[in-house]
């Protein structure tokens, strides 16, 4: 096994682009923020950090062959596409679409305060199938301590899937709320996958290495991660091929 890496991405060194009504902030090159070193981890290509003004949002646009999760930091946002689809998902909760042949969607804030949402792209393992949409919520008291997946396309019984929305790559999404002072390990199936942790609030410790709420710890050659938070804190965590 090659040597362990657990790299920290701080939120100030993110790609940015304010837009009046979208503040976005990007773990990976974006729309106009290029850079080699962070094009993808594994199949996770996008991970942006968005703060959406009320009554604005992301008009009609196209996806193809890419699987879009959206968690919902703060607020709601609500959804509406081609496939007759339409939805409203709140904080903590999650949506999953698998754009697939093709998709076009919208996406909005009618809330009458900031939404902040985590707006995650996985590369799916086969190209092409029919698009898909689905949202759920996730009882928050169910996170408390400890890992829940909450979207998966994999067989991973450390990931634990049951009831988890369906995504179609090798990869889990999974979110977990610790309490200062405690711990949560994630037992990886196998060291060569790419795990990447953003604290949506709070500061926690990856091991040995440090991070505040926003930043991204990307982590790979590690068959177990331990995550103790050092403030009461809400992670979110992708784990991909």
């Amino acid at each position: 096994m090659s040597a362990p890496i657990i790299e920290l991405r701080p939120f100030n060194s993110l790609g940015a682009a304010n837009h009046g009504w979208l503040d976005a902030h990007h773990h990976f090159a974006f729309g106009g923020y290029h850079d080699p070193a962070r094009v993808n981890w594994g199949s996770l290509r996008v991970w942006n950090d968005d703060t959406i003004a009320p009554g604005t949002g992301f008009p009609t646009h196209p996806h193809e062959d890419m699987e879009i999760i959206t968690y919902v930091r703060k607020g709601a946002i609500t959804h509406r596409d081609s496939m007759g689809n339409e939805g409203r998902t709140e904080a903590g909760d999650v949506q999953v679409m698998s754009a697939g042949t093709g998709v076009q969607h919208s996406e909005y804030n009618r809330e009458d305060e900031d939404t902040e949402i985590f707006q995650i792209w996985i590369i799916p393992t086969e190209r092409g199938g029919k698009p898909n949409w689905g949202a759920a919520p996730f009882p928050k008291g169910d996170r408390a301590g400890k890992f829940v997946t909450l979207a998966s396309g994999t067989e991973n019984e450390a990931a634990n899937d049951d009831g988890a929305l369906p995504i179609r790559t090798d990869a889990s999404v999974l979110g977990a709320t610790i309490k200062a002072g405690e711990s949560v390990t994630y037992d990886v199936a196998d060291p060569s996958r790419h795990l990447y942790l953003v604290p949506a609030t709070g500061k926690v410790r990856v091991e040995d290495v440090e991070a505040e709420a926003r930043d991204g710890v990307a982590i790979t050659q590690l068959g177990q991660v331990t995550i103790t938070a050092l403030e009461d804190s809400e992670i979110v965590l992708v784990d991909a091929a």
